[in-house]
């Protein structure tokens, strides 16, 4: 198997190993706080990574924190995380999967206006394409619009800055670095958020609660190796489409976890997403640019916290 082949499979390893972390977080989210999951699932997460990459952490990595893109960085995964997983309480799997496709669609109008990267009217054209497939999803004015839908879609906003501002970070620093400042900041978000929600408190768990968060933050931690090896073997260009895997990993497992079946509409605005950042992964590799857009949502920017 050539090193592509095997790179394109890791990625749709690790993107099922964030739809399996998805799927324990909405479990959990039925019987406890958000606050004291993302608490206690990121100090799992924290653990793992100590663990298998202790390493790498050193204090001269460590003070490249301080870094104005890193602390943007880390700021844009805490709010991507809050987003997503409040919209995921309340909405299928695949629903707000299919919403979230829509990232690198945004990415490219960042890069556009704030790296001042060309993009020619195909790419407009897709893009215009991708958010009417968008706006067939969420249906705003219908029925199925809500403020979880909302949420959704601010989750996408925030992940696109957090993917922007990644090109910013140092480049000495370690992406395990990141990840474990990321999972103790969002515990400590955790914690805080515990301490000043109204309704929040603390909640007595059960076995079955911490087998789930455990669940979900193995299910990350398989993700994120996947993803690493992957980017080690792979080019980019040739793994990037792959990484729309996790919408078909979510429409499966939301049925068979959840019984969720995608409505037409659901379906329709989903395939003119992925049709649409398809055509525009396409089309940087036709252009032969020295550094895409899709770059910034290579598999080595995924979220670190949903």
């Amino acid at each position: 198997m050539s090193p592509n082949l095997r790179g394109a499979l890791l990625l749709c390893v690790a993107t099922a190993g964030y739809t399996i972390n998805d799927i324990f977080m909405k479990v959990a989210l039925q019987s406890l706080p958000l606050g004291q999951i993302l608490f206690i699932r990121s100090l799992m997460t924290a653990a793992l990574l100590v663990i298998l990459f202790g390493r790498v952490f050193k204090t001269t990595q460590f003070r490249l924190l301080l870094h104005p893109a890193a602390i943007a960085r880390i700021s844009g995964e805490i709010a991507t995380t809050f987003f997503f997983l409040m919209g995921l309480m309340h909405l299928p799997l695949a629903f707000a999967t299919s919403i979230h496709q829509a990232l690198p669609l945004i990415i490219t109008i960042g890069a556009a206006f704030f790296f001042s990267e060309k993009v020619g009217w195909r790419r407009w054209c897709a893009v215009s394409v991708g958010f009417i497939g968008v706006l067939i999803i969420v249906r705003p004015g219908l029925e199925g619009f809500n403020v979880w839908s909302i949420s959704a879609l601010c989750a996408v906003l925030s992940a696109a800055m957090r993917d922007l501002v990644t090109r910013k970070v140092p480049k000495e620093l370690h992406a395990s670095t990141v990840s474990l400042t990321t999972t103790t900041a969002l515990a400590i978000f955790g914690l805080v958020s515990i301490a000043i929600a109204p309704s929040g408190s603390w909640q007595p768990m059960e076995t079955s609660d911490l087998g789930h968060m455990l669940g979900a933050a193995v299910a990350m931690m398989i993700g994120y190796q996947a993803i690493f090896s992957a980017l080690r073997i792979g080019e980019l260009s040739f793994m990037a489409p792959f990484r729309y895997t996790g919408l078909l990993w979510a429409t499966l497992f939301g049925y068979l976890v959840f019984a969720d079946v995608p409505d037409q509409l659901t379906i329709l605005g989903s395939t003119l997403v992925i049709a649409s950042g398809l055509y525009t992964l396409y089309r940087e590799r036709k252009v032969s640019r020295s550094l895409p857009i899709v770059k910034s949502t290579s598999p080595e920017m995924a979220p670190d916290g949903l």
